[in-house]
């Protein structure tokens, strides 16, 4: 699962970065939440691998808190990407004739940027929530089961789900893997 979900995420990247037909602001975001989908699955699946490959589940005090901070930043940008998707489709669809003036380059880079910052501040209080909330007895299965749901599953659909069903970047990743284009 982890090789479909950095493969299909990289295509996505390959397949707007290629195509100059997909060098819009919609794009430009599904590009960056292809990236910040590689980098969040990159900060627990390797060393769930090693895991299951040692038996061990020993990680360093170090280790642990680089790892949430890392979780937590991907997580939420992941989450702040999706919502200026969901605003750029609400200008394309609300406001078609000034779509162009309000979704501009410099608009859609400030955005990310924004997203970048709130999320890094966002960190410190969610980091403490779940300080605080491990001490809490939970279920050792159900945990298990909803961190691979959320840590592996959810970004591995991202690009089937945003783009791979999309028939301009079905187009480019024809152009792209030489098979050709009707």
């Amino acid at each position: 699962m982890y090789l479909i979900t950095v493969f299909g995420n990289l295509l996505i990247i390959l397949a707007v970065s290629s195509d100059s037909h997909l060098h819009t602001p919609m794009y430009f975001f599904l590009t960056n939440l292809s990236f910040v989908d590689i980098c969040f699955i990159s900060t627990t699946v390797p060393k769930m691998l090693q895991n299951i490959q040692t038996g061990s589940k020993v990680i360093t005090y170090p280790g642990c808190i680089t790892q949430i901070y890392f979780f937590l930043l991907f997580a939420g940008c992941d989450d702040f990407l999706l919502s200026m998707m969901a605003y750029d489709r609400f200008v394309a669809i609300c406001h078609p004739l000034h779509y162009t003036d309000i979704m501009n380059p410099w608009f859609c880079v400030l955005l990310v940027l924004v997203a970048w910052i709130i999320i890094v501040s966002l960190f410190y209080c969610t980091g403490l929530g779940v300080y605080l909330s491990s001490a809490a007895p939970q279920s050792s299965h159900a945990s298990v089961v909803a961190s691979v749901m959320y840590t592996v599953v959810t970004p591995m659909l991202n690009p089937f789900i945003y783009s791979l069903r999309n028939r301009d970047i079905k187009r480019a990743l024809k152009r792209i893997t030489g098979v050709p284009v009707m």
